[in-house]
């Protein structure tokens, strides 16, 4: 908004002054004749004041007459004026005659010199076509500075049109001199935002229910043998084991909607961080208390004596972290090191593991929502949105996620830059 106000406003700045300072030098110098009236008719004035009263006529009767500038020599007693007006032979005093013309009177002796009438501007025709070139000239001026402006104006409405039209792909292009760049590159970060969030949800919708889909045909399959089972001479244990596959069903389709919400819960509620200063030690630790408790894999904890504080929501700390431990229980044959450690670029922590490790074509992928990889699909009940979340909890922390694999070795960083934390 600066940009354009003091644009304009120099622009127009300097083309009054531009303009103004030439017309005003081109009227002085060949049109203006201010004063050049009055000095002829004081000389004219004067010298027949040096004549008797009687010679004085005769004498502006030799001057040849001039339609425009007519002279007559009246009595002092045939003109009146008010006690403000003193006639004098060193000054003319000018009353109107009617809305284009005026007399002039100058002191003659005991007479009056009297001339008019006289035009008062005789150049105002001429002086209208200059006040017309100049508006005319202002006009080109702003002009050139609106042109442009309206013709971005005009491909800004055009493609925030298309835009509306369901043309995600829509964009605005403009040169790096235009008035209205920043707005232009605000609609393509808005839209490239916008087109990616209908994409992931199509996305999402499609991976929803290609994955509910098969607990489902098999909650369907059971329900259809479920008489079988409750028939009064069937097995009670066959029975419960049936049962408790079906409640196995339920609960892969509950954990995929709550994954699904938490997923989508970190786009939705993007300013509803609460940030807090941390103890990230602390964090890191009740939480692998919790997970251990649930699974037989060691975690061993590598932290400094001193404590590391972060800057971040905790609870999404936590579930960020909580994912990569489960992960890695999932595939580790042996301890899991979690490592905190700190340095001048920031805040650094660490899940590794020693599975099979990530295959390199699949590294760029894992983390989009429900990807997984060929070797995880082996013995993985996941359903592909733990390192989607992780992804998503790091961008809102504007920190990132890294990931080093190979066979026998896999490690997953959270990154907090230090810029963030101040």
């Amino acid at each position: 908004m600066k940009r354009l106000f003091l644009s304009l406003y120099l622009l127009l700045s300097i083309g009054f002054l531009g303009i103004g300072w030439t017309l005003d030098n081109l009227w002085q110098n060949n049109v203006d004749e201010k004063g050049a009236l009055d000095a002829p008719l004081v000389a004219l004035a004067q010298v027949l004041s040096t004549l008797p009263a009687a010679e004085r006529q005769e004498m502006l009767d030799t001057i040849k007459a001039d339609p425009d500038f007519p002279l007559t020599l009246l009595d002092s007693d045939q003109v009146a004026f008010s006690n403000e007006q003193l006639l004098g032979p060193d000054k003319v005093i000018a009353t109107p005659y009617d809305i284009n013309h005026e007399l002039q009177f100058v002191a003659v002796g005991e007479q009056v010199l009297m001339a008019g009438p006289i035009a008062i501007d005789p150049a105002a025709s001429l002086r209208s076509i200059y006040n017309i070139f100049f508006y005319l000239l202002l006009a080109f001026i702003a002009l050139i500075w609106v042109w442009p402006l309206s013709k971005d104006l005009k491909i800004l409405r055009k493609a925030t049109k298309e835009f509306g039209q369901a043309k995600w792909n829509t964009r605005i292009q403009l040169t790096k001199r235009s008035q209205v760049l920043p707005l232009a590159n605000t609609f393509n970060d808005m839209a490239a935002h916008i087109s990616a969030l209908i994409e992931n949800q199509k996305h999402l919708s499609n991976a929803v229910s290609h994955e509910i889909r098969t607990p489902l045909a098999r909650l369907k399959f059971a329900l259809a043998l479920l008489p079988q089972y409750c028939k009064p001479e069937s097995d009670i244990a066959k029975r419960q084991r049936f049962l408790d596959e079906m409640q196995l069903d339920i609960k892969e389709m509950e954990d995929l909607i709550q994954e699904l919400l938490t997923y989508a819960s970190l786009e939705t509620q993007r300013e509803s961080l609460n940030f807090e200063r941390c103890d990230l030690n602390s964090l890191v630790a009740q939480t692998i208390r919790r997970l251990q408790s649930h699974h037989p894999t060691p975690i061993i904890l590598d932290a400094p004596a001193h404590t590391i504080y972060l800057v971040a929501e905790p609870s999404l700390v936590e579930r960020a972290l909580q994912n990569l431990i489960t992960n890695a229980q999932r595939f580790s044959t042996g301890d899991i090191i979690v490592k905190i450690a700190q340095d001048s670029d920031g805040v650094h922590l660490s899940v590794t593991d020693d599975g099979e490790g990530i295959l390199e074509e699949d590294q760029s992928k894992i983390f989009e929502p429900f990807y997984r990889s060929a070797s995880s699909k082996n013995g993985n009940k996941g359903h592909g949105l733990g390192l989607a979340i992780i992804k998503r909890i790091m961008d809102r922390h504007h920190a990132e996620v890294k990931l080093t694999s190979r066979p026998g070795l896999t490690q997953f960083t959270l990154f907090w830059p230090a810029t963030n934390q101040a």
